[in-house]
C-alpha cells in the first residue's frame, strides 16, 4: 500500500507529531510505503492567489502545487493529521486544501453535477482539540466538525473516509490516555485492517 501522511502542526513535540511518528513506524515495520508531506516544515505557502484562481479556471497549476498534487495521485490512502484549532483545521491546512484540492484536479461539475475525481483513494483523518468530546457533542460542534470536513471536503472529492479520529481534551491528556489512543491507531494501521477495508 502506497501512504502519504499530510501533517500540519507547527510544534516538534506536539501529539500530532507523536501521532505522525507513530504511524510512520508502524507502516515502516510492516515495509508498505509512506511519504510524509510536513506542511510547516516544508513553509508550505497557504494563500489563494488570484494566480492560482485564473490557473485553475484554465486547468493549470504552478509547479510546486503540481508536486503536491502528484503525490496524492501516487497514493492509496491518505492520512490528514492536525489539531482542531478556533473549531476548524489551522490555516496552512486549509490552504493546502485550497489550492492543491482545485477543480479539475479533486473534483469538477460534469453538466452541473458535481463528481470527486479522487474516488478509489481511502482517507484517514486525526484531529486534537481542548474541548472534551461530551461539550462539542452537547452543542453540535461534532456533527458540525464531520459536516464540514468530511462531506464538505473529503468525499466532496471522492474520498472514503475509513477513520476520522477526535482526541479530546488533547492539552490535558495523561500517558495512559495517550498510549490508549496509540493503541487504537496502531489497530487502524495494520495490514489486515486495510486489506479487510478495500
Amino acid at each position: 500500500m502506497k501512504h502519504l501522511i499530510i501533517y500540519a502542526h507547527p510544534n516538534q513535540e506536539s501529539l500530532n507529531e507523536q501521532f505522525k511518528q507513530s504511524i510512520e513506524k508502524i507502516l515502516k515495520q510492516q515495509e508498505q510505503e509512506v511519504i510524509v508531506r510536513d506542511l510547516y516544515s516544508q513553509k508550505f505557502d497557504p494563500v489563494l492567489s488570484l494566480e492560482d484562481m485564473t490557473g485553475q479556471r484554465k486547468g493549470t497549476v504552478n509547479e510546486l502545487i503540481k508536486i503536491e498534487q502528484e503525490y496524492i495521485m501516487w497514493a492509496d490512502i491518505v492520512t490528514f493529521i492536525y489539531p482542531i484549532w478556533w473549531t476548524g483545521m489551522p490555516a496552512i491546512m486549509k490552504g493546502y486544501i485550497d489550492r492543491v484540492f482545485s477543480y479539475g484536479f479533486a473534483y469538477r461539475y460534469d453538466q452541473g453535477i458535481q463528481k470527486g475525481l479522487l474516488a478509489g483513494k481511502q482517507a484517514i483523518i486525526l484531529n486534537t482539540h481542548g474541548k472534551s468530546n461530551e461539550e462539542y457533542t452537547s452543542i453540535g460542534m461534532d456533527k458540525a466538525l464531520l459536516l464540514t470536513s468530511d462531506k464538505g471536503i473529503y468525499t466532496y472529492c471522492g474520498f472514503q473516509v475509513k477513520e476520522h479520529f477526535f482526541f479530546d481534551k488533547a492539552d490535558r491528556a495523561t500517558p495512559e490516555i495517550i498510549e490508549t489512543w496509540l493503541s487504537t491507531i496502531r489497530d487502524v494501521y495494520t495490514m489486515k485492517s486495510f486489506k479487510s477495508s478495500l
